[in-house]
């Protein structure tokens, strides 16, 4: 038996190196900076919180999934979503909050689920949530979707596609065909299988329910057959006729959003109304979404949020109803990697590294000034010689090396080398910051 312990890490937990990492970090950043351009502030919940609190609103698979444990006389748990801590946050502090309340969160959360490809036990969420105080304008609604296609614009993709539904008009049908509330949350969740499993196994699965006849059945399949451009789909809609106000107050809002997206930046190309999308009947009480990248289908949804009215109803009577969406960051990074979507990081994090030819002294002060003016420095003291330390940078990926000698000292220059094409120049600081800052 060794005398170590083997290193490591539990399955369902993902660990980069730092390569990756700079690659991970850079899409989170984008993702951020989105949420902050579009006026979201940023809130940081416990990642520990009490059960009790925490698990008001749990039932069946989802308290499964909870990573749960007792210290000292306490009942804890990992949070699961970054939703449920929202609620209890509003509820807490909802008289020192700014109503609508715009917030954003990124961090990890934590699911004992079996781990599985694509699937974690722990991983980063990426949420924005905008909260009302009682009521909450639709035309938030219309804002949350064109985030989404700003942030997919700026990770560089253009043929991707949000989906939009609103819940309003599928209880609205489904109450005209006389299906109840629970039984139209079974057909809902056969319908979301369509595309892997076709239409007449759907239908198969409906009939097999016995919940509704031949006729509901037909016509039910017919509506969720609706497409077209959303002014064709919701032309169509209001053709039906349907005899429930909810349908028609669903289509309306539905309209709305289309409406506005396109007013905010959103091309038409990149959204339609799909009425096969559900999202949690239980939970979502308006518009939904889902967003799919159309060359990468077999990812599923890649962010995927909506409208819902009861967010604090476990901690307070008092409404805020609310809309947003979510990002699963560590699931999508580890698939667009697995897909080459995008690849290796070539361009170290590191901008410069300054090597002294026996001028230590001002080889620090360099140091120190280029990182006053914003540029990120490394230095070797590996007790190596010049050759070994511009291997050193080589390997790290670092761009630039800055040789600080007596004559560079003398002369007031800089001997600046660009490690990817091996040129070699003397030039005076303000040309190097120039350059490293442009880079």
């Amino acid at each position: 038996m060794s005398k170590y312990t083997e290193p490591r890490i539990l399955s369902g937990f993902l660990e980069l190196l730092p390569n990756d990492q700079i690659l991970f970090n850079n899409m989170k950043n984008v993702i951020e900076e989105t949420y902050k351009e579009y006026g979201f502030l940023p809130i940081d919940t416990p990642i520990i919180e009490l059960s009790e609190v925490l698990l008001a609103k749990a039932g069946g698979e989802t308290e499964k999934q909870i990573y749960r444990f007792n210290k000292g006389d306490n009942d804890l748990s990992l949070r699961f979503d970054l939703t449920v801590p929202l609620a209890r946050y509003v509820a807490m502090h909802n008289p020192s909050l700014i109503f609508p309340f715009k917030r954003y969160a990124i961090g990890k959360v934590y699911r004992g689920e079996r781990p599985q490809k694509g699937r974690y036990r722990e991983f980063y969420q990426c949420d924005i949530d905008v909260i009302g105080n009682e009521k909450l304008d639709l035309m938030y609604d219309a804002e949350v979707p064109t985030i989404i296609y700003t942030i997919f614009k700026k990770l560089g993709f253009n043929n991707f596609t949000i989906n939009l539904n609103n819940l309003k008009i599928l209880n609205g049908f489904f109450g005209s065909l006389k299906i109840n509330y629970e039984d139209a949350s079974l057909i809902l969740r056969i319908i979301d299988k369509i595309a892997k499993i076709g239409k007449e196994n759907v239908i198969e699965e409906i009939k097999n329910l016995k919940i509704t006849d031949d006729k509901s059945i037909t016509k039910i399949m017919d509506f969720i057959a609706i497409e077209g451009d959303y002014k064709q789909v919701i032309s169509k809609l209001n053709s039906l006729n349907v005899s429930s106000d909810l349908y028609y107050e669903g289509v309306k809002e539905l309209e709305f959003v289309c409406d506005n997206m396109h007013k905010l930046g959103v091309p038409y190309e990149n959204y339609k109304i799909n009425l096969t999308i559900t999202r949690g009947l239980d939970y979502y009480t308006g518009t939904v979404y889902e967003t799919f990248l159309n060359d990468y289908l077999s990812l599923g949804s890649v962010s995927s949020g909506g409208r819902y009215d009861s967010l604090t109803k476990y901690y307070t009577d008092k409404p805020f109803p609310g809309v947003g969406m979510s990002i699963g960051l560590t699931r999508l990074f580890a698939k667009f990697k697995e897909l080459g979507i995008i690849k290796e990081n070539e361009t170290s994090s590191i901008d410069v590294m300054v090597l002294s030819l026996n001028q230590d002294d001002e080889a620090f002060k360099l140091a120190t000034k280029l990182r006053t003016d914003g540029i990120k420095v490394d230095m070797c003291y590996l007790a190596k010689g010049m050759k070994q330390k511009m291997q050193y940078a080589s390997r790290l990926g670092i761009p630039y090396v800055i040789l600080l000698g007596e004559d560079e000292v003398k002369n007031n220059l800089l001997a600046f080398k660009n490690m990817y094409t091996g040129e070699q120049v003397s030039i005076s600081y303000e040309e190097a910051i120039q350059i490293l800052k442009n880079r």
